[in-house]
């Protein structure tokens, strides 16, 4: 029994190009400092800062503003110059971002930088999904997707747990690993991966006609809308969640940290033997419906009187479940809709639904919490989630 695991775990990784491990490699590197969005809204919201959650909740509002905008332009130039050069300069300018975020210390100037950060930041991303697609074939490209989150994953369980033990000493010190740790992502990338000058071939008129622009294709718009419904609901994991833990649970920092990797070592585990199971079985509409049912369900867990350390990591076990079955692939459905020469586009729609969540999200759940309770964000929230698993679901019979 042993030995048939161990070839599952061996079969999971086996088949994936040089480039995709080494695209996964750089992203462990760069997301090892992700320390500054899961403790951002504790930060305004310490007594140092002095700001309240619904003035956390429009900086991230502001956030997602910029993700939305830089992922639009992100896709824009990875069609027109190539995912090499894009991911190459977000890398570097968003770790000098991440450095100057923090030595500001006004209202004004935090709304700012914070915008900039995550313009320069999230264009990285369509550049990325593109890159993964270049170096995968249909065979193994949701693992390949897979071994990219498995990377994100792994960085955000060490960013998250050493990030609540940073935090206990001084929040300045987050923005300095996030920002040295972008910068030495981008240096690893000019040394150890080749520019591929992956451009797409021009068009001929009569071709460009019969190329389908993202915002022409009706069920990925249909997809792209559920999307955000999902996502905002999603973000409040690292957003509003983290608040709910300190202030009406009381755990600590470096409890909720621990509590925040849990999710990444669980991914880190399980994700990539699992989709090695499941990848090819069934549509991806199937795994995106029943992933997103068991996120709604992990959020209504939280509404369950007397809730402590045990019952959140159930929650947390289940709501990482939920993430395993749908994001991979929603990356796969996103994928078997475009060509290479309107993969850029596609890429960015899809990043621009989870940058305007980042918006929607943070910013309504602060809204919600601060005025309505916590428990009715949670209520809220797990309503959202399975209204959007049965719209994935109905979506799927769309022909």
């Amino acid at each position: 029994m042993i030995s048939a695991a161990a070839r599952t775990y061996r079969d999971a990784y086996a088949g994936l190009s040089r480039e995709t491990w080494l695209l996964s490699f750089i992203m462990l590197i760069n997301r090892s400092g992700t320390m500054v969005v899961p403790f951002m809204t504790l930060y305004l919201t310490s007594k140092e800062m002095g700001f309240s959650v619904g003035q956390a909740g429009y900086v991230f509002g502001l956030f997602g503003a910029g993700a939305f905008s830089g992922a639009w332009l992100g896709g824009r130039l990875t069609d027109r110059i190539g995912f090499y050069p894009v991911q190459l300069f977000t890398l570097f300018g968003g770790g000098l971002l991440f450095l100057l975020l923090g030595q500001m210390k006004t209202y004004p100037l935090i709304c700012l930088f914070t915008f900039l950060l995550s313009f320069v930041n999230e264009a990285f991303r369509p550049a990325n999904s593109t890159a993964i697609a270049f170096y995968s074939n249909t065979t193994n490209r949701t693992r390949s997707y897979s071994l990219n989150r498995l990377a994100i994953n792994l960085g955000w369980a060490a960013g998250s747990g050493l990030g609540g033990l940073l935090a206990n000493i001084n929040y300045e010190l987050l923005f300095w690993v996030d920002g040295l740790t972008n910068i030495a992502a981008a240096f690893l990338m000019w040394f150890l991966l080749k520019p591929a000058h992956y451009k797409p071939d021009r068009q001929t008129p009569a071709e460009k006609a019969l190329l389908m622009p993202a915002y022409r294709d009706k069920k990925y718009m249909l997809f792209i809308g559920i999307t955000v419904l999902f996502a905002s609901c999603f973000f409040q994991l690292f957003t509003n969640l983290p608040v709910y833990f300190e202030r009406t649970l009381h755990f600590s920092k470096p409890f909720i940290g621990l509590l925040m990797a849990f999710n990444g070592i669980l991914i880190a585990l399980v994700e990539m033997a699992l989709i090695y199971r499941l990848e090819g079985k069934r549509n991806s509409m199937y795994y995106i419906t029943r992933g997103v049912f068991l996120v709604g369900g992990a959020f209504a867990l939280l509404n369950i009187p007397g809730i402590g350390p045990l019952l959140a990591f159930t929650m947390m076990a289940t709501v990482t479940f939920g993430e395993i079955l749908s994001m991979p692939f929603m990356n796969s459905y996103w994928i078997s809709r475009t060509q290479p020469a309107n993969r850029g586009q596609y890429a960015a729609a899809y990043t621009m639904a989870w940058s305007a969540a980042q918006t929607l999200g943070p910013m309504g759940g602060a809204q919600v919490a601060q005025h309505g309770g916590f428990q009715l964000l949670w209520s809220l929230t797990g309503a959202i989630c399975i209204i959007a698993s049965f719209s994935f679901r109905m979506l799927s019979r769309i022909r």
